[in-house]
Formats: structure tokens, C-alpha cells, sequence
């Protein structure tokens, strides 16, 4: 019998109150995140919310590479090739699924403590984006990595990368660039650094808490928790932060060709800067397109706004050939040469962006509710 792929337990604390913790068990996959993974937390979340002897959540992962890397993308290919441009039932359920639990998180109405250790990418940045505590490590490397495979940094991506200084989030939509400790707290997704050999610490910290069932005095004791477990740590330099001026100047504008010029033509000394810009350049013209229409779009939305746009732009993705083009040759033939349609940013036309953002589905009632 194998294992659930999402383990459930709880921390006891000082005062009866416990921390629910729910702890995703696929090490083999990077914790991908499968709509069985979806399908388990959130009902136990929804119970978790309601129940009063719980003050908090904890969210963590199996083995020491991978918080999540990212969507399991292997079952929604085969119905991409299947359905084509048809309607994908499969993929409606998938990304409904997936938003809902995304929104459940960033709304949830206790303390939720992310402990984004390693690799956390695409749909493991949804998870870790809306917990009040998010906690990265000296071995975390984050990524929004879309571009590589024809998709769009979904998963509320629209909504936190437009919040965040300047213009790094149209950049990270564009190049991909790995994110360590320090650029995920200066770009904002991410609070604090712990070195992750003081976890156990933070576990015995939350069994020792005196919890209230106050959302904001359990928040405030948290943090305080958290930030004696990370004093003294030694952040690395945030590439982010030292290349910010550059970066904001790369992505000025509202001409999407310009920018991509400039990203085009960039010569750098620094490694990190220079493989962004190839990425970029490699990257699906679908997705630049459709990010920087998005990007435009969302400016004054609300965080549920954004999650029902998205379903219809993912839906659209699924429609359109570079979805999966990219997962075929990065995941599936591995041959890590998709051939992408249109093949260059010049050829994208306003129709083919429209057509990636128009309604294919009635809104799902759930998608519909949130607020």
C-alpha cells in the first residue's frame, strides 16, 4: 500500500490549542502538486478553519530537495493532446481546483506557516504565496518557470507579481530567474529566513506557544517565534536588489517589442542577469504576451478577480498549441526543443492574446463565490 501523497497531523501546544500540519509526501516528484494532493488539503483546511481547538496551520514537505516544483503536469498533457483546442473537462477541474486552494490559503482565518525549503516552483509558489508565515532557507531556490513551457505564471501569479517593487515581477514572468533566500523576502514572497537545520527548534517553539484563538495574537506570536529561530542568520547577496535599477530600466514602458529588445540585446558580467535574458529569448512568445497583457489587466483587481481571469487564461493556454509543445519537450521527450507557435514575439497579434483571455467555460460557481 503506498503512502497518501499528503500526510495530516497536529502539534499539541502549551494551552490544548494544536497546529494542524499538513505535510506533502511525493519526495519522488519534487511534491508536484497533483489534483490528489488538491483534493486532500482542501477539505482538511476547510475543517481546520472551522475547528476552534486549531490556532494555526503548518504546511511543509517530504524530503530535503523540494518544498513543490511545481504543477504535476503529466496526466493534464495527455488530455491537452486529446482535446486539442476542444473543451478539457480535466483541465477545468485542474485549474479550478488548484485556484481554489491557492484562495483558501491567502484568506485562511489563522496563522499558516509555509516552510518553503528547496526547490519551490509554479504551483508550489501559489501554495507558499498566500500563508501569512513564510519561511525560506539557505537551500531554497524559487522560480515562476512558465516561460519554459508555454504556460503563464498562473496560480495568483498574476495578482503577487504585480505587487512587487518596481517592475521584478514582469521580469521574473519573463526570464524565469531563480530566486534565493534573500531576493524571495525582497521581492515579497517570502518573510523570513530560518536556517533549516533550526526547524526542530520551531516545532518545539509552537508546542511550547501559549495560542489564543485570536487570528492576530497568534500571527504576532509566530512571528516573534520565527524571528528568534532565524537570528543571526547570514542571508546571501539578493541578485534581485543589486540588479533593481537594471532590471526596472529593462522593463520600462508599455511597448511590449521594446522590452524585448532590450532583454534581447542585454550584455552582463553577471551570470544570473545574462541566463535570464537567454531564457527570455528561448522562452514562448505566447507567454510574454499573454503575462504582459495580464500584467496591464490586473492593476486594480482584486485577488479573486485575478484567480477567475486566470482560469480563463489557463483554459486558453490549454486551447492553444505552446502548452503542450513545452511540456513535451522539456518534460515528456526531454529533447529541450519545443518549436513554439507563433515562433516570435513579432508574429503574436492582439487577437491571439484576446483569444487566450476570452471565456471557453461558464465560471465555475466555485470560482464565482470567492471574494
Amino acid at each position: 500500500m503506498t503512502d497518501p501523497v499528503v500526510l495530516f497531523d497536529s502539534i499539541p501546544s502549551a494551552n490544548g490549542k494544536r497546529f494542524g500540519v499538513a505535510t506533502l509526501n511525493s519526495p519522488a516528484s519534487l511534491n508536484s502538486l497533483s489534483m490528489d494532493m488538491v483534493r486532500l488539503l482542501t477539505p482538511k483546511l476547510r475543517e481546520w478553519a472551522q475547528d476552534a481547538s486549531v490556532a494555526g496551520v503548518l504546511l511543509q514537505a517530504s524530503g530535503e530537495k523540494a518544498f513543490c516544483a511545481g504543477g504535476d503536469l503529466r496526466q493534464l498533457y495527455q488530455t491537452l493532446r486529446d482535446c486539442g483546442p476542444a473543451r478539457n473537462t480535466y483541465a477545468e477541474d485542474f485549474f479550478r481546483e488548484e485556484y481554489e486552494l491557492d484562495h483558501l490559503i491567502h484568506t485562511f482565518p489563522k496563522p499558516v506557516l509555509c516552510w518553503g525549503h528547496g526547490i519551490v516552483m509554479g504551483g508550489g509558489v501559489g501554495l507558499m504565496a498566500g500563508a501569512s508565515h513564510r519561511v525560506v532557507t539557505l537551500q531554497s531556490r524559487v522560480a515562476m518557470p512558465e516561460i519554459n513551457i508555454g504556460l503563464y505564471p498562473d496560480v495568483g501569479g498574476s495578482w503577487f507579481l504585480r505587487r512587487m517593487p518596481g517592475r521584478v515581477g514582469l521580469f521574473l514572468a519573463f526570464t524565469a530567474a531563480p530566486l534565493n533566500a534573500a531576493d524571495t523576502i525582497f521581492c515579497g514572497l517570502a518573510d523570513i529566513l530560518v536556517p533549516h537545520e533550526r526547524k526542530a527548534q520551531v516545532l518545539e517553539a509552537i508546542a511550547a506557544a501559549r495560542w489564543r484563538g485570536d487570528s492576530a495574537a497568534d500571527r504576532a506570536t509566530l512571528s516573534r517565534l520565527l524571528a528568534r529561530a532565524g537570528e543571526g542568520a547570514e542571508p546571501p547577496a539578493s541578485r534581485l536588489r543589486q540588479h533593481f535599477d537594471t532590471i526596472n530600466a529593462l522593463m520600462a514602458g508599455d511597448d511590449l517589442l521594446e522590452i524585448a529588445g532590450r532583454l534581447r540585446a542585454l550584455t552582463s558580467d553577471d551570470p544570473w542577469l545574462q541566463t535570464a535574458a537567454q531564457t527570455f529569448a528561448k522562452g514562448a512568445p505566447s507567454t510574454a504576451a499573454v503575462s504582459f497583457a495580464l500584467w496591464q489587466r490586473v492593476t486594480r483587481m482584486s485577488l479573486a478577480e485575478v484567480f477567475r481571469l486566470e482560469y480563463q487564461a489557463s483554459l486558453g493556454f490549454c486551447a492553444n498549441k505552446d502548452f503542450a509543445e513545452g511540456i513535451r519537450a522539456l518534460l515528456i521527450e526531454k529533447d529541450r526543443n519545443p518549436k513554439w507557435s507563433p515562433a516570435t514575439l513579432e508574429e503574436v497579434t492582439s487577437a491571439f492574446v484576446e483569444d487566450h483571455l476570452r471565456p471557453r467555460s461558464e465560471m465555475p460557481a466555485e470560482l464565482a463565490r470567492l471574494a
